[in-house]
């Protein structure tokens, strides 16, 4: 769309004034993370993230062609108006044309915010022809996965702890048994919670979704390339929670049916064991407890 293209000039102008866009930045196979002194969103990977790239734009340039609007009104009226150059002021009490003018003009621009967004609304609602389903229950404070159309291969995913993060990994994102999924592939993504609310969010890909204990809420993803990308809890949920990351692994279709031949020997004996406690951040000095035995569905 010409607005999209035109408004993604307009931003890449007004970043370049104020330093150059993080998602420059990206480097290695952490494809899906934020970096130090980025100014924007971080990168797309998905159409859904893409659409909403184009959406941020162009309310960025919305905003700012309002706020050098008003700022251009107030110099006006403080050169125009002001006690000196208007030693008597005008008896003025009404001007039909302005005031059909600041009724109208407010009604036009929350047309051109409302139509791109209620089409990146339904965008992003559910897709009708998926490949493939993951369903994640949020507890506290930890992930539980699973994969219904793959013999319901479960697992859980906890934070590694600072003692064990190895060179290369990132503090507060990495988890002990990443999420695999393939490239270039439909991926429903259903959410629940088994306690209190949590909500599952990767920037990224452009999901965010609220995990509610007894509903399922429904998204959908597709990644555009292979990577690992990282994501954390974005809804209050007790002590621990700054301590639910999220961590996506993007790999080819060929891994990806490589990794649930080994993913199923590795988790065969999940339904007859207990998760480990595994300890949180030492500046909180907290731990997580031992997860109970991962629920039905």
């Amino acid at each position: 769309m010409k607005v999209h293209r035109i408004s993604a000039v307009l931003t890449a102008l007004l970043f370049s004034i104020f330093g150059s866009a993080g998602a420059a930045l990206a480097q290695g196979n952490d494809v899906g993370v934020a970096h130090p002194w980025q100014l924007g969103l971080q990168e797309s990977a998905s159409p859904v993230k893409e659409q909403l790239t184009d959406f941020h734009n162009l309310l960025l340039v919305v905003i700012t062609a309002i706020t050098l609007l008003v700022l251009a009104l107030l110099v006006y009226v403080m050169v125009r108006f002001n006690a000196k150059k208007n030693p008597t002021p005008t008896r003025t009490s009404h001007n039909t044309i302005l005031e059909v003018a600041w009724t109208v003009l407010p009604v036009v621009i929350l047309v051109v915010i409302a139509v791109p967004s209620f089409k990146v609304l339904y965008f992003m609602d559910k897709t009708e022809n998926a490949d493939m389903t993951l369903k994640v229950i949020g507890h506290q404070w930890y992930w539980e996965y699973q994969y219904p159309d793959h013999e319901d291969l479960t697992f859980s995913s906890y934070m590694i702890p600072d003692e064990d993060i190895q060179p290369g990994q990132h503090r507060l994102l990495e988890t002990d048994n990443r999420i695999v999924l393939p490239v270039d592939s439909n991926i429903r993504i259903i959410i629940t919670a088994g306690d209190v609310l949590h909500s599952w969010a990767m920037p990224a890909l452009g999901v965010k979704k609220d995990a509610i204990p007894g509903r399922l809420n429904e998204t959908w993803a597709r990644i555009d390339r292979e990577g690992v990308y990282y994501g954390q809890c974005s809804e209050i949920c007790g002590t621990n929670h700054g301590y639910m990351p999220i961590t996506i692994e993007a790999v080819s279709k060929e891994r990806f049916a490589q990794w649930l031949v080994e993913a199923k020997e590795e988790f065969a004996s999940n339904s007859d064991r207990k998760a480990p406690a595994v300890q949180v951040a030492q500046s909180v000095g907290d731990q997580v407890p031992a997860a109970a035995t991962p629920s039905a569905k």
